[in-house]
């Protein structure tokens, strides 16, 4: 059967590389130079065009040690990338051009990969497509994808709110309930009183926020508000909009607090909870900042921050299952951001597991899903759970299952994990002709 990726980005290169080294031919489609979109100029695979970074090597950060299992996998892109990379600390960073000519080359080489340089616009069913186009899809490939996920699985802008570690969160300050004491008790409650609220009101509005594109804040402001922006509109707006303090008392006090903050839970797990109604276009740093200034989130380890911006994603969650595929449609698999992981190294990992599918589904092989507690697995599993308030993540250490001991310190706890992590990718590798 015929193979086509449909993308040479991170993930597209990724999944062709992983497709064709085990001895099956694959085509991958990529636009430049005949099309370049709005953020390309490099007619070369693999082009970066935010930063330069591909974030932390060290274990104990979740990139990391997403990274690391990535090497333990044979990835072209994180190899290329620790060949060709630049002085920046414990960071791994690229020189782009050298980087993206580096995995051109290894590409253009490869028998078993031809590069056909064009436009997909339509797909051919009969075939096995993965359509690696990240956010920036050209125009007509996203009507094919409309005709195939449904308009309403298709989004075109990520407005989100901040999400923490649910262990981080002060549980002496915070109760769980819902309001009147209806409901299964679903949400983490945090009470301020009038001092606490007005000093977090004053900074909030005060913050410095990253300023959108006119296109974004016309699509974007139509489907919710910022939480700075509803701020500004008066002292007492949040309090009688998210931070609505009626149907609950504050069990430190017996009495109805002067705000409350809600945290919803966000994985399947209930590691990670996402901060109700703060959608924002504050910059990280004073996102940091200001909301840890909330009673009870002072030490919060922020997993994602809140973001507002163009970035076209797929509601994997409903259509995808942890092998990237489609599951409605055998011949249909996704891979990078359009898939809802965010950033590069993620991309890449989407982009391996797809490939590795594609070609063990073709060889007969069964499919490989990582354990939930390798970070490659867990990125897998949280795009593929079913989740209403669905959002692109990055890797962290919030969807990794909790370890079966408490382990308070942050530093060691994170080792422990990323250890963990490691250990279950060498039994899988052993056990496992991948």
């Amino acid at each position: 059967m015929n193979v086509n990726v449909i993308g040479g980005g991170l993930a597209g290169c990724e999944a062709a590389y992983q497709i064709a080294k085990r001895g099956i031919k694959v085509k991958l489609y990529e636009m430049k130079p005949i099309k370049f979109s709005s953020a390309h100029s490099n007619k070369n695979l693999a082009e970066i065009v935010c930063s330069n970074s591909f974030k932390s090597n060290l274990i104990t950060n979740a990139c990391g040690l997403l990274k690391q299992e990535l090497r333990m996998m044979d990835s072209l892109l994180i190899r290329s990338a620790d060949e060709n990379s630049v002085p920046a600390g414990q960071a791994l960073a690229v020189d782009r051009e050298v980087f993206a000519e580096k995995v051109t080359n290894e590409i253009e080489k490869n028998p078993n990969i031809e590069i056909i340089k064009k436009e997909v616009e339509r797909l051919n069913f009969n075939e096995i497509n993965i359509i690696a186009t990240g956010p920036l899809t050209s125009d007509n490939l996203f009507k094919e994808i409309s005709k195939i996920i449904g308009d309403e699985e298709l989004h075109f802008y990520d407005a989100a709110a901040p999400i923490v570690e649910k262990s981080s969160i002060d549980m002496n300050i915070a109760f769980i309930g819902d309001r009147y004491g209806k409901g299964e008790a679903d949400y983490i409650n945090l009470p301020m009183n009038k001092e606490e609220y007005e000093s977090f009101w004053n900074e909030l509005v005060n913050a410095e926020v990253v300023e959108l594109h006119k296109f974004e804040k016309r699509e974007i402001f139509e489907g919710c508000m910022p939480v700075e922006v509803m701020a500004k509109r008066g002292i007492d707006t949040l309090r009688y909009g998210p931070l609505k303090p009626v149907g609950f008392d504050d069990p430190r006090t017996g009495r109805r607090p002067y705000a409350l903050v809600q945290l919803r839970q966000d994985n399947a797990s209930a590691t990670i909870y996402n901060i109700v109604g703060f959608q924002t276009n504050l910059k990280f740093g004073e996102q940091k900042r200001v909301f840890s200034m909330i009673p009870g989130l002072e030490k919060a380890e922020f997993v994602k921050y809140g973001v507002m911006h163009r970035n076209t994603f797929i509601n994997s969650t409903k259509l995808l299952d942890n092998t990237f595929k489609m599951r409605e449609n055998d011949n249909i698999y996704f891979a990078g951001q359009i898939t809802g992981v965010e950033g590069y190294v993620e991309s890449i990992a989407s982009g391996l597991m797809a490939g590795i599918n594609v070609a063990n589904r073709i060889l007969g092989k069964e499919k490989l899903v990582l354990p939930v507690d390798t970070m490659i697995g867990a990125l897998a599993n949280y795009i593929s759970t079913e989740n209403d308030k669905f959002q692109p993540m990055n890797a962290n250490f919030g969807i990794l299952p909790e370890l079966s001991v408490i382990i308070k310190d942050k530093r060691e706890r994170y080792k422990a994990l990323a250890e963990n992590s490691i250990k279950k990718m060498n039994t899988v590798l052993n056990d496992t002709n991948i």
